[in-house]
């Protein structure tokens, strides 16, 4: 993780400075959040909320504040209870995101998790359209010990996700993560490729469940709750893998996707290994965010 926590360098002094919960204590408690990543949406929103519960909770000091700060932040970030239950039978995982925030690198993360925990894995090199994608896919593919299939560069992605699919079956593979093009230049054709692969694995693959999840870099602030949005414009996202959470001292926008896209953080990423990702803990996430 950041090595000086995702908001100590900017709420270090905040609660400690104040002895009294007061107008300038709440201004500066609003720009801190939105300096965090959280976005001016969720930061009114969160706000809104704390007030409401200093009151209602009778709270008087600062540091009772950050308690109530803490506690309605991890409420709103908990996962439900099923939000891992697509691992529980034949599963395909489409994995989106642009170019450059660590989606080839999580395919190879979540495989190398899957397979730890005896389940039977197999990689779909789906974008076709960067160069070299398949080559990095197999790399990642072989650090996590499992199968891949893939096609030349410039091929048609839905053959090779049927051709996957199709491998699927017949191999009795229990995971099927699917890697997609990471472009958002042109939404339409976007839009009509996930939808294409989508209608294969629903006809092909009838029964399997499906998850989408969608990369974002948590180093690039605001410019990935825009991305996760432009995705989930374009497909149904079941959930967000937030990348690079060791490169930032802020973090805060995991907090801004969940409320404003109501998509539940499920994956964070924090370093190069190949088994440096894992579940998004609410709990564990929050105290590191504040302490």
């Amino acid at each position: 993780m950041a090595e000086k926590g995702f908001f100590s360098k900017f709420m270090s002094g905040l609660f400690s400075g104040y002895s009294s919960i007061d107008d300038d204590f709440y201004e500066e408690l609003e720009e801190m959040l939105i300096m965090g990543d959280l976005g001016v949406s969720a930061t009114e929103e969160i706000l809104d909320q704390l007030r409401d519960r200093v009151k209602s909770e009778k709270v008087k000091d600062p540091e009772g504040c950050k308690e109530l700060l803490m506690r309605i932040i991890k409420e709103k970030m908990a996962l439900e209870v099923d939000a891992y239950e697509f691992l529980n039978d034949k599963c395909v995982c489409l994995v989106v995101g642009v170019n450059g925030v660590g989606k080839t690198t999580s395919i190879g993360k979540l495989a190398c998790k899957y397979r730890q925990r005896g389940k039977k894995v197999l990689l779909a090199a789906g974008d076709t359209f960067r160069a070299a994608a398949r080559e990095q896919l197999q790399e990642w593919a072989n650090r996590a010990n499992v199968d891949m299939i893939g096609a030349d560069e410039g091929s048609d992605p839905s053959s090779v996700v049927y051709d996957a699919v199709a491998a699927s079956k017949s191999r009795n593979i229990d995971v099927l993560i699917v890697d997609t093009a990471g472009r958002l230049h042109n939404k339409k054709n976007l839009m009509d490729e996930l939808k294409k692969t989508n209608k294969i694995i629903s006809k092909e693959y009838e029964g399997a469940n499906k998850e989408t999840l969608c990369v974002v870099d948590a180093t690039t602030g605001q410019n990935a709750l825009m991305q996760a949005k432009e995705f989930a414009e374009a497909t149904d996202v079941d959930g967000i893998i937030l990348t690079k959470m060791d490169g930032t001292a802020k973090g805060g926008v995991a907090i801004a996707i969940s409320m404003e896209l109501n998509i539940p953080v499920k994956y964070i990423g924090y370093g190069e290994g190949v088994e440096d990702l894992k579940e998004f803990d609410a709990v564990e996430y929050v105290n590191k965010l504040f302490n």
